[in-house]
Parts: structure tokens; C-alpha cells; sequence
């Protein structure tokens, strides 16, 4: 099992800048793929980047928000962060860090059922 646990969301103005982390605990060597989703108030879960935690993995980044977000690592702590800036009352969600024990590029991957271990979500906020 692998426990993942989002922090660095909070509510800013638009054109705010934050990072959300995301620590792995657990059966770390399981979440070799970790990625972000988030989900906005009434819609669907989306995804919004992905990295494989291992060296040479290149990280994917959605094309909804490519240019304002960014996905980095830190494998010698088990953790993912989302960079995002330019941010816009439409990126106001929950959002969610996801990892599983397989490799991904991609958008193909990207998408809820690919990811076994879940955190419990970090809001973000954008006011106009």
C-alpha cells in the first residue's frame, strides 16, 4: 500500500501563484508513476500532469494548462509537487495527487483507473 498525502492549496487571487506537494509513504517503491488530477465543484475528475518518479521519465503536462503549471519530483523524498501560476478562477477544484507501480508518458495514461493509490485531495481556490 502507499499512502500519499497533497498539501499547498489555499485560496489566492487571480494571477496567484502556489505549490502543491505530494509525500508517498508506505510501499514507496509502488509509485513509480505519480500524477495530479483535480476535480472543479459539480464536475468530473480531470487530469492535469504526470511524472514517472524514476530518472528519464518526462513529465506531461495537460494541454488545458500547459504554459501555467509545471510537474516536478524529489525521488529522494518520495514526492511530486504541481507548480501553478497565471492561475484562474477556473482552476478553482480539489485537487488530487495519484501514483501507481507502472511506467507512463503521456496522456494516455492520464486518466483515473491507471492510478491505484490516492491522497485525500488539497483545495485551491482562484477569486477574481
Amino acid at each position: 500500500q502507499v499512502q500519499l498525502v497533497e498539501s499547498g492549496g489555499a485560496s489566492v487571487q487571480e494571477g496567484g501563484s502556489l505549490r502543491l506537494s505530494c509525500t508517498a509513504s508506505g510501499n514507496t517503491a509502488a509509485s513509480t508513476c505519480m500524477a495530479w488530477f483535480r476535480q472543479p465543484p459539480g464536475k468530473e475528475r480531470e487530469g492535469v500532469a504526470l511524472i514517472y518518479i524514476r530518472s528519464g521519465g518526462e513529465p506531461y503536462i495537460e494541454d488545458s494548462v500547459k504554459g501555467r503549471f509545471t510537474v516536478s519530483r524529489d525521488d529522494a523524498n518520495s514526492s511530486v509537487y504541481l507548480h501553478l501560476s497565471g492561475l484562474k478562477p477556473a482552476d478553482t477544484a480539489m485537487y488530487y495527487c495519484a501514483a501507481t507501480d507502472a511506467w507512463c508518458f503521456g496522456s494516455t495514461y492520464l486518466r483515473t483507473l491507471y492510478f491505484a493509490f490516492w491522497g485525500q485531495g488539497t483545495q485551491v481556490t482562484v477569486s477574481s
